[in-house]
């Protein structure tokens, strides 16, 4: 049996835990498809979940990271509206597929097993095919994460509108992916960080309207009220969590949101703000935003693919373990602006294929289609009907009441037992700040 590439942390007590292994590559289960990975993004979860520093629960031996992009080389018998060489990506959570999180959700490189790795099965109503468009597989890799939350941030509560104005902190994947949507929504946009040469960086490449430097305006709240002639913003992307949320609220408009993403700085109890108060007064919306579900990714691809926007990555590393590890240092020295990106290409330890799906180790179409028209709804129904859920390779998955990958409606008998499956979950949602690591896969 042929195998690939696996990267697992055998121990988290730093980034010398991270070791390959030869594994049997996955085949596709009849509602899945097998993605050859071209390009993974890093997360600074990623970098928490290596030093221990992760505040929810990670499962043994874990594959890392949630970002990936790769093309099909295996359809599943059942998994329609897929072909090999389509280029895809997933979200980073298989439950969440669309409207606001209900429970905690399962997310890749966590409670389940990630992307960093040659090849991975997933399930085809959680995949989402990419628009033709100039962007690399390290691009799309880098909106995985940053898209989602990104987007879930600007639309999930109230729309943005053009002529609304949008604060940013910091320069990470979400921070950079949320000011390139803005920008391109019609928005005004100001961010801040601590580096004179990012924030000029960051005005020059992706037009942020306006910069701050929190340490020559360590009240940053004020001087974004300045800025806006004392209207404030009508949308804060709250990277950082405990440590700046006082002055996010001083900087929002009255009626306004305050989208809290990150969870970066801390402060001693005894000095923790009364949000409640300060959000009352301010007549505000304090929302947490865990992540974006399939439906908000999906959104995002389209219009970053439909404009051709550029996507923030900053560094390419390559897939072998040393080049692994100094990009997730990387990530950990704050030094990033954007998403780094690690790549599997020529340099690779492994025998590349090549562009072309069909050059594979072994043959993946002796029983699988590779092209199919799509069958009618009622075709899946019966299946369903005795499983209750997906079938995959790793078990069962559960499903929402409308799965939109396998478009059909499931039977309420289908619905229940999707609904126990619900129950028995016990993954919380990552509530990290992504960045991004430059593309391991092209």
């Amino acid at each position: 049996m042929s195998t690939h590439t696996v990267y697992r942390f055998t121990s988290r007590n730093g980034f010398d835990g991270l070791q390959a292994f030869q594994e049997p590559i996955p085949v596709a289960g009849k509602y899945e498809v097998l993605v050859k990975v071209r390009s993974v993004a890093l997360n600074y979860r990623d970098v928490a979940i290596a030093n221990s520093t992760y505040p929810v629960p990670v499962k043994d031996l874990v594959i890392p990271c949630s970002d990936m992009a790769g093309e099909v080389v295996q359809v599943g018998e059942l998994a329609d509206g897929f072909s090999i060489g389509d280029r895809v990506i997933s979200p980073v959570s298989h439950a969440m597929l669309y409207g606001p999180a209900k429970d905690h959700i399962n997310t890749l490189g966590g409670l389940k097993d990630g992307v960093l790795r040659e090849y991975i099965a997933l399930p085809a109503h959680a995949t989402i095919k990419l628009p033709k468009s100039s962007h690399s597989f390290a691009q799309w890799a880098s909106l995985v994460t940053t898209g989602g939350t990104a987007w879930n941030s600007l639309y999930g509560l109230v729309p943005l509108k053009p002529g609304q104005t949008v604060l940013v902190l910091g320069t990470g994947g979400v921070s950079l992916t949320a000011l390139i949507l803005a920008k391109a929504a019609g928005a005004t946009v100001i961010i801040t960080s601590s580096s004179d040469d990012k924030l000029e960086h960051v005005k020059s490449k992706y037009g942020a309207d306006y910069t701050i430097n929190y340490n020559t305006h360590p009240n940053w709240g004020a001087e974004v009220q300045r800025i806006t002639n004392g209207q404030g913003v009508d949308n804060v992307i709250e990277i950082s969590g405990t440590g700046t949320i006082e002055k996010s609220i001083e900087a929002v408009a009255w009626g306004g949101i305050v989208s809290v993403i990150g969870f970066l700085t801390t402060v001693p109890k005894e000095e923790m703000p009364d949000v409640t108060l300060l959000t009352l007064l301010k007549g505000a919306t304090l929302r947490a935003v865990l992540s974006g579900s399939k439906q908000q990714l999906e959104d995002a691809v389209a219009f970053m693919g439909s404009r051709e926007l550029q996507m923030p990555v900053d560094k390419t590393f390559g897939f072998n373990r040393d080049e692994i590890i100094e990009a997730l240092k990387y990530v950990e020295s704050g030094k990033h602006i954007g998403k780094d990106i690690q790549r599997l290409g020529q340099e690779c330890l492994f025998d590349d294929p090549g562009d072309d799906p069909q050059h594979l180790p072994f043959d993946f179409t002796q029983s699988f289609n590779t092209s199919r028209s799509r069958r009618p709804r009622n075709h899946l129904k019966p299946v369903l009907e005795q499983q209750g859920a997906f079938e995959t390779t790793q078990g069962v998955l559960n499903t929402p009441e409308r799965c939109p990958g396998a478009r059909y409606q499931l039977n309420s008998q289908t619905h229940r037992y999707a609904q126990s499956m619900r129950s028995m979950k016990d993954s919380l949602v990552d509530m990290c700040r992504p960045v991004q690591l430059s593309s391991f896969y092209e």
